[in-house]
């Protein structure tokens, strides 16, 4: 058998697996992708990018960026920067686990150790949970629209409260929740055909949306600028860094994550066409189309709205709103599943994949999203704003240890069969099992990326800024390259 990888060489063939692979870091989930399984096409990639950028959260998140007080064309340039660091870096996460058919989980060990990579599917997998339960309660505000216009009695339900949560918001959770298990439970193929279809049809209603705020504002009556602020030159220059960066915090989870669908491309030229269309083109329309609506929210409606789904709920026609509120639901399901079902689900696998396998840690997953309360983090723009960079700050330090093993110290070699094994003798063994250099660059770096993002997000000890994934990624190879290098290891 051909394991033995380095560039592009051979990877394990369509009948072939990991031989003597141990219990506690292999089942068929965790297994690399045959070349025979590996099906997803440029499209495939492109639609998975739409699902994850068309939702309500995504709205939310490039409408606020307008809020920074630039210029919309500072904005769209500062978009249009960071949102091409995205795809680059995208590119480097996603190649090794294209070219050995591996998740997230199992490609950690590389830098972590078999065991120690738990640590980096931990943290991974509790921030896509929390993730799974917010943009769970994004589609429930749809759900909500629909039954207040179907049934209008259910509003008798908003008179009584659990946890922050009024019963119809917990009926429409609940309903969301459920609804979405259903179809995240039948498999990742199914999960593919399912986001082949999401992205393209939120972008028929969000242009016939922005079709209709224009004929009834006017495009000439618009502000592309929402946030009212007036900037010196140096703040405008500074607001235009915070958008640039917010926008690669706005990705720094599947930048760790990526490879759980990179594994199934045919190929590194269609995960890069993918990623292309997927990240440049796609953001940079859909946030044309985003601000568009919103600053048309203000002449419509006589204030500016950044919920696409209270827009919709105002259009005087009903079939408007039921066409406008499922799409919503559809949208937000299709960035669950690439953001935030996948990774957990992989994550906890890894975890006990004796016992756990996708659909098990899938489920266990949709459990814990609803125990976090997720509708409390997000009660205002600026709180999705903190809350992503925040996340960023934590996610960051990992990317910044895995990149800087896997192309400067690794140099891309990486025997595929020794990422199943325990032998103390196997290459990714390390200490016990965990690369001590591997946990404590993680942590030192995440304490400097976090310490930063609180001392300006939250006690505003230092200036406003979101340069946390920056410091972070940074931190994180730079810590870890000093460390392998000083200890001799490769």
């Amino acid at each position: 058998m051909s394991t033995s990888i380095s560039g592009e060489e051979a990877v394990p063939g369509p009948d072939e697996h990991i031989a003597d692979a141990h219990e506690r870091l292999y089942n068929h989930d965790l297994a690399p992708v045959p070349l025979g399984k590996r099906t997803w096409t440029g499209y495939s990639i492109f639609a998975m990018w739409m699902s994850d950028v068309h939702s309500v959260g995504g709205y939310t998140f490039a409408a606020s960026l307008f809020l920074l007080g630039i210029s919309g064309w500072q904005v769209l340039t500062a978009l249009t920067v960071g949102i091409l660091a995205v795809y680059v870096l995208m590119n480097w996460v996603g190649k090794p686990s294209q070219v050995h058919g591996i998740p997230f989980p199992v490609m950690a060990r590389v830098s972590m150790g078999v065991m120690g990579a738990n640590l980096a599917a931990t943290i991974r997998g509790v921030v896509g949970i929390v993730w799974y339960g917010v943009q769970t309660y994004f589609a429930s505000k749809a759900v909500a629209t629909l039954l207040v216009l179907f049934i209008p009695a259910v509003v008798a339900l908003r008179e009584f409260s659990f946890l922050r949560l009024d019963g119809l918001g917990w009926v429409s959770f609940l309903f969301m929740w459920f609804f979405q298990l259903i179809i995240f439970q039948r498999g990742m193929e199914t999960i593919r055909r399912f986001i082949d279809f999401c992205g393209p049809a939120v972008y028929v209603v969000m242009f016939i949306l922005m079709g209709w705020i224009l004929s009834q504002a006017g495009f000439e009556s618009l502000n592309l600028t929402l946030g009212g602020k007036v900037l010196s030159g140096g703040e405008q220059w500074l607001s235009m860094g915070n958008a640039t960066l917010l926008v690669v915090s706005y990705f720094a989870a599947l930048l760790l994550n990526f490879g759980d669908f990179s594994r199934f491309a045919k190929s590194e030229r269609q995960m890069k066409v993918g990623n292309f269309l997927g990240l440049p083109v796609n953001f940079i329309v859909f946030s044309l189309v985003t601000v568009i609506v919103t600053a048309g929210s203000v002449k419509v409606f006589g204030e500016m709205i950044m919920d696409p789904v209270e827009i919709v709920a105002r259009i005087d026609n009903k079939f408007a709103v039921v066409i406008g509120s499922l799409t919503f639901v559809v949208a937000t399901m299709g960035i669950n599943i690439v953001a935030n079902f996948v990774s957990p689900a992989y994550d906890i696998a890894n975890l006990f994949p004796k016992h756990v396998d996708f659909k098990k840690g899938g489920l266990i997953a949709s459990i814990l999203a609803v125990l976090v309360c997720p509708w409390i983090f997000v009660d205002s723009p600026k709180a999705i704003t903190i809350f992503v960079s925040v996340f960023g700050a934590v996610l960051a330090p990992m990317y910044g240890v895995m990149m800087a093993d896997y192309y400067l110290i690794k140099k891309q070699a990486v025997k595929t069969a020794e990422l199943y094994t325990m032998s103390p003798t196997g290459h990714f063994h390390y200490d016990g099992g965990w690369n001590k250099i591997g946990v404590f660059a993680l942590l030192l770096s995440g304490a400097i990326s976090i310490g930063w993002e609180i001392s300006t997000q939250l006690f505003k000890i230092l200036p406003e800024n979101n340069f946390g994934w920056v410091i972070g990624a940074v931190a994180g190879a730079a810590i870890y390259l000093s460390m392998m290098k000083s200890a001799h290891r490769k």
